[in-house]
């Protein structure tokens, strides 16, 4: 018995360094959105990744992705700030999760500007290091 807590001890703490580490990923997305950082933002997907946009453009691989992104970026939040917020990872192994966040966009007084997305990404543990490999990006639509 104390063997099987000891383990689901150490599962428990490796879920959450592993939580961590893809709030970081996700913190990253933030900081190269805010920061118009187009190679960063790049630098976090896999080669072959699928990224949908919030208005449903389908990019496949980290190049498509590269060339959207270095297109649309600079300039694209106007005076708006993105803050990205992970709501739940479901980790599917150990080593793959879908990460559920919210992305609110905030006006210069940090009031909420109406616009917010439910970004779902799918994320793969390679080589040490927590990657995108895919994402639909959806726009939140009051009904």
């Amino acid at each position: 018995m104390t063997q099987r807590n000891d383990a689901a001890h150490v599962d428990e703490d490796a879920r959450q360094t592993e939580t961590e580490a893809i709030r970081q990923v996700v913190a990253t997305v933030e900081h190269s959105q805010q920061n118009e950082l187009p190679d960063e933002f790049v630098g976090l997907f896999r080669h072959d990744a699928i990224w949908t946009t919030a208005h449903g453009r389908r990019l496949t691989g980290r190049d498509e992705i590269a060339e959207f992104t270095r297109r649309v970026l600079p300039g694209a939040m106007g005076d708006l700030t993105a803050t990205y917020e992970v709501e739940h990872v479901l980790f599917i192994r150990p080593d793959v999760a879908a990460v559920k966040v919210r992305q609110r966009y905030l006006a210069p007084d940090g009031q909420q500007a109406g616009k917010e997305g439910s970004p779902l990404y799918v994320m793969a543990k390679e080589d040490g290091r927590w990657r995108l490999v895919a994402g639909q990006n959806t726009q939140v639509v009051d009904s």
